[in-house]
């Protein structure tokens, strides 16, 4: 989810300003709508409601205003973010919605350009103002770009990302879960944490697990990795062997961590994050090597979906 090829990025027309001016003018140019961090969705079977380019109001058809997305169902996309204590107006049967309330329910491609957008815009708004001489910035390269106004500075900012490890450690017969005291009862979920300056992902993934569970870790490898947009994370998903079993919640950041056997998640002992999420599908991958029903299956049976 958030990931594949749900869009031509065509990130060399960027740089295009007669390519740009053609987009705005081209009718068949589509907007990303964003309000207050939410994004717009239809009241029933949600999903995602792209707006006219020429819907909006002419001040704000401009590169000030829209960020380029690039081409989505071959046709210009924008993103646009609008800033107000009320919603804008909205088209009959729609409304503005938190992303991750919805992602369950909404085909990948929807859920990709929308996580795109999101970022894009959170970044811009956190980034008014250039971090080296205070001065205010303004959008360039189809609003990739955001670039100082002071003439001594000039400092060109870029989107960030904040890379994360995600990692399912185990002994083999049994998974490590924590949970943190915000989530819902009974939902565990695999250990997380952000890369800090100066280390590699292997040496984070080692220490996450050791501060939140006090549990130590070997064999570390990569699996695979999930973009997630709240506001702007890489998630960088590992699997590792324990060397130790017993848990320690060493920065409390975690309210609970144990060890989990098949059989106990397969008993319901869980309940499991999205299976949308790159958690769930660490979770799987170990499940799933024991034999026997897949977790995917178990899961669908008791939440109705399968």
């Amino acid at each position: 989810m958030f990931a594949g090829p749900y869009l031509d990025r065509a990130a060399h027309l960027r740089q295009d300003p007669a390519w740009f001016d053609a987009a705005l003018a081209d009718a068949h140019s589509r907007v990303v709508p964003m309000w207050n961090t939410r994004n717009l969705f239809t009241d029933e079977s949600p999903r995602a409601v792209l707006l006219d380019l020429s819907s909006l109001p002419p001040e704000r058809r401009d590169a000030a205003h829209l960020v380029l997305l690039g081409r989505y169902e071959g046709h210009p996309c924008f993103a646009i973010d609008f800033e107000s204590a009320e919603p804008p107006p909205l088209r009959a049967h729609t409304h503005f919605e938190d992303l991750r309330a919805v992602l369950a329910e909404l085909p990948a491609e929807e859920a990709g350009l929308l996580g795109y957008a999101r970022a894009l815009l959170s970044w811009r708004r956190r980034n008014r103002f250039c971090g080296t001489c205070g001065a205010t910035t303004v959008p360039a390269r189809g609003g990739h770009v955001l670039v100082c106004t002071q003439a001594a500075c000039r400092h060109e900012h870029f989107p960030r990302i904040d890379p994360a490890i995600i990692v399912l450690v185990s002994d083999g017969d049994r998974a490590l879960l924590g949970r943190q005291a915000a989530w819902p009862a009974g939902r565990f979920s695999t250990i997380a944490g952000f890369v800090e300056p100066g280390e590699s992902l292997e040496d984070a993934v080692a220490r996450e697990v050791f501060e939140e569970t006090g549990v130590g870790v070997q064999d570390i490898e990569y699996q695979s990795s999930q973009p997630w947009p709240f506001p702007a994370s890489l998630m960088l998903g590992f699997t590792a062997r324990a060397a130790s079993d017993e848990v320690r919640l060493n920065d409390r950041e975690l309210e609970e961590a144990r060890w989990f056997t098949r059989a106990e998640l397969a008993g319901g002992a869980v309940l499991f994050p999205s299976t949308r999420s790159i958690s769930f599908r660490l979770i799987e991958q170990w499940f799933d090597a024991g034999g026997g029903t897949p977790l995917r299956d178990l899961h669908g049976r008791r939440s109705g979906q399968g």
